[in-house]
């Protein structure tokens, strides 16, 4: 009886975490769209097939090198071996983690889109989900006892570890801060602004995918942060309920700041909803309505900012989306996470902190030395007739509508 027990409880939690995989697999479908949406008619296709493909090759290096470097499992015993434990609990472990993981390169994707090239772009994917992703990871999550485990360092000098129940600052801070360094490295694409400097605003071509990408990425979230308690005895209704009202604030936020306008209410949801993952299971709901509300107000202000005064070029606004409001996240749990504002009280501000900028520092390192090895080595660059003939045709050989070109001719 108590075997039987034993396994439906295990069968139960294979179960949990293969559903939270897969809602945050589907949250890869939003990602493209949401660039799809955004990106002109002739790199639409471009922005489809790279979310896929990165995530297929975040696959093969995730279960060969970063899985293990994070959390020293391998995945080379016979397949008998590999269910025998918990009925292969590990495997589907891994599958959730991998969609976390594979978040890195779709982030980074919509902030050099139109001019990166497909293949090298690939490969720096690769190698910061193989390395740079996995080593952070490792040290908040996984065997790397240095900033999320109780023994750390950080725990002794804050009192709590680092606490990132579900990613704000592991996937979405990381995936944002290398984002930047990747548009720096890039510059700007053709044309977004003059000799002069003059800027030329270049517009959002299909607010129905971009709506259809927010949507997508806001539903797969409740996987990425309900289902982030791995077991079904450790999942809780907070979470869920912090993650819905921190995507509320974001958009009720974004929708006042961005004066109506679609792509900040849309993209507001997402920013609120990045920004609560780290401390989802820590606050009361009215904190996460405000966390979520101010990570609203970093995004709209954050992309005017960057746009108009930095002259950056980040298409999809990532850096401030996921970078920025990735950070907030991460320091925001140190805030609404104590008893005075409601909160469970098990974090600490100083720890917070301190693990948010240190992602800050570990992305931009890793950045900038991949993205400039791989630039001397191979460019990182469409050429101008490449980049203005558009990347479907130059990369792909194929348009998003390729039947209008065809009406031309008969």
């Amino acid at each position: 009886m108590e075997q039987n027990i034993q396994t439906l409880e295990t069968s139960g939690d294979v179960l949990f975490m293969m559903l939270g995989a897969v809602m945050v697999f589907a949250m890869h479908g939003g990602f493209a769209f949401l660039e799809v949406g955004t990106v002109r008619r002739k790199n639409q296709v471009n922005a489809l097939v790279k979310i896929i493909v990165d995530f297929s090759i975040c696959t093969v290096v995730y279960f060969t090198i970063g899985y293990a470097i994070a959390y020293g499992v391998y995945f080379y015993d016979s397949a008998e071996t590999l269910v025998a434990d918990k009925q292969g609990y590990e495997l589907v472990h891994f599958f959730f983690l991998l969609t976390f993981a594979a978040a890195i390169p779709a982030i980074i994707s919509g902030g050099i889109a139109e001019r990166a090239k497909f293949w090298t772009q690939a490969l720096a994917g690769a190698l910061f989900v193989a390395f740079a992703y996995s080593l952070f990871e490792g040290m908040v999550w996984g065997q790397i006892s240095f900033l999320g485990q109780d023994g750390s360092w950080l725990a002794g000098l804050g009192g709590k570890p680092f606490h990132d129940f579900a990613g704000s600052v592991v996937v979405h801070s990381m995936g944002g801060w290398i984002a930047l360094v990747g548009v720096i490295v890039l510059g700007p694409r053709i044309g977004r602004w003059s000799a002069s400097g003059k800027s030329t605003p270049i517009p959002v071509s299909n607010i129905p995918f971009l709506a259809l990408g927010s949507w997508m990425l806001c539903i797969g979230w409740y996987g990425f942060n309900v289902m982030s308690a791995a077991t079904l005895t450790g999942v809780t209704g907070l979470v869920a309920i912090n993650s819905l009202f921190a995507m509320v604030g974001g958009i009720l936020f974004a929708l006042v700041i961005g004066k109506n306008d679609p792509g900040f209410i849309h993209n507001g949801a997402l920013a609120g909803l990045v920004a609560i993952c780290a401390g989802s299971d820590q606050v009361h709901p009215i904190g996460a309505f405000f966390i979520g509300g101010i990570a609203a107000i970093i995004f709209v202000k954050g992309f005017i900012w960057e746009q108009e005064k930095l002259k950056l070029d980040d298409v999809l606004g990532v850096w401030p989306l996921h970078g920025i409001s990735g950070t907030w996240g991460g320091i925001a749990c140190g805030i609404f996470g104590q008893k005075a504002l409601g909160g469970l009280g098990d974090v600490s501000f100083l720890s917070q902190l301190i693990g948010s900028l240190i992602a800050v520092g570990v992305a931009v390192v890793f950045g900038f030395v991949v993205y400039k090895t791989l630039d001397a080595l191979f460019g990182i660059r469409l050429s101008k007739e490449e980049e203005m003939q558009g990347s479907d045709l130059s990369v792909h050989r194929l348009e998003a509508y390729p039947e209008e070109v065809m009406s031309k001719y008969s």
